[in-house]
């Protein structure tokens, strides 16, 4: 009985993760996954993307500088992991996404598929400890269970 329920529920999986299925802002998402803050916001990744939101007071911050190229160098590593990075560089605008999470300077947030926050980080940080945060959490660590038991059958 147990094994018919994780058939059910894996085939219920893949069919909402299907291309068919509804994917409103995943169907925009550009490659590499970077997005403004100002054409998006945390409600559209809901369940989607783990959103790593990236800020700062001027794009010439060299701390988001840095942080950008640490991204860019291992980007693979965070679409494995369903990631979208969001940036945001410009305070004046007032985005909803810096309105949600309030920086102050440059911050670096890493965000669950919930919406809920993983860490907040005043330095930049490497795409390898950015994984490692992601690895932790328990619905990453299912996914990866799963996606184990897909390739064993």
């Amino acid at each position: 009985m147990k094994s018919l329920i994780k058939i059910v529920f894996s085939a219920l999986i893949l069919a909402l993760a299907s291309p068919g299925a509804a994917q409103s802002a995943e169907d925009i998402l550009p490659d590499p996954p970077i997005i403004e803050a100002s054409q998006t916001s945390l409600d559209d990744w809901i369940w989607l993307k783990r959103p790593v939101v990236v800020f700062a007071d001027n794009p010439a911050d060299p701390r988001y500088v840095e942080q950008m190229q640490l991204i860019l160098e291992r980007i693979d590593a965070l679409v494995l992991r369903d990631v979208v990075v969001i940036t945001d560089t410009d305070p004046a605008a007032g985005s909803t996404v810096r309105k949600t999470l309030r920086p102050r300077g440059f911050m670096l947030v890493v965000l669950a598929k919930d919406g809920s926050v993983v860490i907040r980080k005043p330095a930049p940080w490497d795409v390898r400890e950015i994984s490692r945060s992601i690895d932790k959490l328990p619905l990453r660590q299912q996914e990866v269970k799963d996606s184990r038991d897909v390739l064993r059958r």
